[in-house]
């Protein structure tokens, strides 16, 4: 039977036309570009403040970064949910994670203002720039990759943070409680604990850290000087090789009178010397020698 009607093409055109591919959207402008990130940059602003909205470029690439600063932020909410042994570890943890650029996202003073965060996040918030020679060295600020250490000055935690030359490793103090409750950590691993710690600590060589510590109560020279805590007169020194992951704590026998001990590296074999003048002199106190880190 044949029915007395017929298919009708598509309005606008034949059928053929109907088949042609639906046009892609045209991209968007760079001025549709420049708004959209002016927004996002106004909504992190508005939740994170404007010191966190000055590193959102540098936190996009740092997941370490985020967490850091998370936990940092959220403090006064997170130490009565956590307690503060908990809180401290795991501070600990992101701290020894993080890298330069993480620390003073988050807003620690640096070396070079220990009173204030980093004002200059356009330019230490670049890529470092590696020294011609290809050396590593430590950046004081404004520099790109920002500072080498940082200090908490306003927080009770008390934390300090030092790099080596080559941000390879990382120590973490806090010094909460004072020396007596001082913790480090080297790379992540707590190292002596339990044991009195000074205030700072320097990296040797680019693979040692050395701090005093408390120095022997039976020392014929020994004394102590209160100023808000007791503090030894003759110290011991601790010096971590964060390339071997071994701690060599170094306590002075009766004649190694070091109240202001100097440490430095030479021919594979670490020396300590009485002070400064021992050390032009040439004359250690102690010496031993330390392994090469295997390869790879």
């Amino acid at each position: 039977m044949n029915w007395p009607w017929r298919a009708k093409p598509p309005r606008g055109g034949s059928a053929a036309r109907a088949e042609e591919p639906v046009r892609a959207e045209e991209p968007a402008s760079a001025e549709q570009a420049e708004q959209a990130e002016t927004a996002r940059r106004h909504a992190i602003e508005e939740r994170w403040g404007g010191r966190t909205a000055a590193w959102a470029d540098w936190l996009a690439r740092s997941p370490a970064g985020v967490d850091l600063c998370l936990w940092w932020q959220k403090r006064n909410d997170l130490i009565p949910l956590v307690g503060e042994e908990r809180y401290q570890v795991r501070l600990a943890e992101l701290l020894s994670r993080a890298a330069p650029r993480d620390l003073a996202a988050m807003g620690l003073g640096c070396s070079r203002r220990v009173d204030r965060a980093c004002r200059t996040p356009e330019i230490c918030g670049q890529d470092p720039e590696p020294r011609p020679d290809d050396r590593p060295y430590r950046r004081s600020g404004p520099v790109p990759g920002a500072c080498s250490s940082f200090i908490d000055c306003y927080s009770p935690h008390e934390i300090r943070v030092r790099f080596n030359g080559d941000d390879r490793h990382s120590a973490v103090m806090l010094l909460r409680g004072g020396p007596s409750r001082a913790l480090l950590w080297v790379d992540g691993a707590p190292v002596l604990e339990g044991e009195w710690l000074d205030n700072g600590g320097y990296w040797l060589d680019e693979r040692f850290f050395v701090v005093r510590t408390g120095g022997p109560d039976d020392h014929p020279e020994q004394g102590y000087t209160s100023i808000g805590q007791w503090l030894y007169d003759i110290v011991s020194l601790l010096v971590y090789d964060a390339a071997l992951r071994i701690p060599y704590v170094l306590v002075p026998g009766p004649t190694e009178n070091w109240r202001d001990p100097v440490v430095e590296v030479r021919d594979g074999t670490v020396r300590v010397y009485v002070d400064e003048g021992a050390r032009v002199a040439s004359t250690p106190d102690r010496e031993f020698p330390v392994g090469a880190p295997e390869a790879g």
